[in-house]
């Protein structure tokens, strides 16, 4: 099934039912040949909804917790606030490990992209570790330097020291999911997080009420059930890098510390922390600028922007499903077929958004209007939600050639871009179109467009320049 074919049976439900169930089910195909088009579908669907399924663990605790008071709720988010360190690491040494893993399986070379995978989980390990020594001795601490009252901290101190404590699960499930989304087993990530979630979802009211023989435990519960959901899910992940189906397999020949892969792995994962880390600290410079507006104009910030981020969930599943082909392409020695594919999904990503961005344009009161009422916050979260998505088709191709230059292991390029469009251009620009010019909230939101596009246009410009292909990993 070519591109072409692909695209012309969307009016046969057939031929996409049967592309659908390949992806769930993780049918063994080679990304480095046949279709791109049929690839980067069966990568993208279990990417999305293992994106989805990760979205789900802060809904359900929050859901849980808000029974047992606002306290209880100020707990979660500001131990949230606190794991963000821990995501930002996470998600950068998944960067440099998806890369090399992608590569090495795109070379033909298994038994090298599972050491790269063990080398990876050794240094997930060594952070883990050190944030779990950290969260459990000053965990009273962290949450007052976070603005914590008295009675949150009496009450919180038990969550956030569990959540800290077993960082070890957060670290390892994103890492070891990366490193199958890299060697193309996107379908096993996807069911690692339906299982953890399961768990959650189960176990959370048991533990935070204490039905049944269950103890009652609080807001204390919400994190034991958290990072018990978590941990089975990263015991089943080893149990399937043992097991010896998956791309990569793990053998005790595998086990050894390698120094040499274990540096490039850092200075990939170095600079993909750092990549993380400057987009999401650009959202507390304009957290700032908002906040200055009043609490109501922030809360319709806060609420566009959970929209903006969940709308934008299918479209990480194309960005890391490109990321997956480029990185196996550059490693079967196929640069152009890499570019194609980066092309072609973030064609497919530019059609899915752009198609949510009309109806968030057209639909953007009634959306923020399920979230709240407020006469000053709906209309802000709705002039928000409605500027932002007439960015969302240079959105879509950003997000996408950004993630191919992270799967080429060109992981210094996106990072440049995001230092240069965020922190030196959408932050001064936030601050002058709603300060100096006095657009207010409106500012804020048009600052976020300009750069976002910005940064798609940048990113269009550096990916026709090829050096990416020349990226030795």
């Amino acid at each position: 099934m070519t591109e072409q074919t692909l695209a012309a049976s969307a009016g046969r439900p057939g031929d996409w039912w049967t592309v659908v169930r390949d992806a769930v089910r993780g049918i063994p195909h080679d990304y480095t040949s046949g279709s791109l088009g049929r690839g980067i579908v069966l990568l993208a669907i279990p990417m999305v909804l293992e994106m989805g399924m990760e979205s789900i663990f802060a809904v359900v605790d929050v859901f849980w917790v808000s029974r047992l008071g606002p306290d209880a709720v100020a707990t979660v988010g500001l131990t949230e606030s606190i794991l963000t360190l821990v995501y930002t690491a996470a998600m950068g040494l998944s960067i440099g490990v998806a890369a090399v893993v992608a590569r090495r399986i795109g070379e033909r070379r298994p038994d090298a992209a599972s050491e790269a995978a063990v080398q990876g989980i050794a240094l997930g390990l060594v952070v883990a570790a050190l944030v779990a020594s950290l969260g459990i001795t000053l965990a009273p601490r962290l949450l007052a330097v976070m603005g914590a009252s008295p009675a949150v901290t009496a009450i919180g101190t038990g969550y956030t020291r569990t959540m800290l404590g077993g960082s070890a699960t957060v670290l390892l499930l994103f890492l070891i999911n990366a490193i199958f989304r890299g060697a193309g087993d996107a379908a096993i990530a996807m069911r690692v997080l339906w299982l953890a979630n399961s768990i959650n979802i189960l176990l959370g009211p048991c533990l935070i009420f204490g039905l049944g023989p269950f103890p009652r435990l609080g807001v204390t519960g919400a994190a034991v059930a958290t990072t018990i959901g978590r941990g089975t899910g990263v015991l089943y992940q080893l149990y399937r890098l043992t097991r010896g189906d998956a791309r990569v397999a793990v053998r005790r020949a595998h086990l050894a510390l390698r120094p040499a892969v274990m540096a490039m792995l850092l200075r990939l994962s170095g600079s993909g922390t750092f990549q993380v880390l400057v987009g999401t600290a650009s959202y507390i410079g304009l957290v700032r600028i908002m906040s200055s507006f009043g609490s109501a104009a922030l809360a319709g910030y806060t609420i566009a922007i959970r929209i903006l981020i969940f709308a934008l969930l299918p479209s990480w599943g194309l960005s890391n499903a490109a990321a997956t082909m480029v990185g196996q392409s550059l490693g079967a020695g196929k640069p152009e077929r890499a570019e194609r594919a980066a092309w072609l999904a973030g064609g497919y990503n530019m059609a899915v958004l752009g198609t949510v961005g009309v109806l968030f344009i057209l639909l953007a009161g009634p959306i923020v209007g399920l979230f709240t009422q407020d006469p000053v916050a709906w209309p802000a979260g709705a002039l928000g939600l409605r500027t932002m998505s007439f960015g969302f088709v240079f959105y879509a191709l950003g997000m996408v050639l950004t993630q191919a230059f992270n799967g080429a292991g060109d992981t210094w390029t996106p990072t440049f871009i995001n230092l240069g469009c965020f922190w030196l251009w959408e932050i001064p620009l936030a601050y002058v179109l709603a300060r100096v010019w006095g657009l207010g909230p409106q500012g804020v939101f048009l600052a976020i467009t300009v750069a976002y596009s910005t940064l798609a246009l940048v990113s269009v410009v550096l990916f026709k320049r090829g050096r990416w292909k020349l990226r030795r990993v």
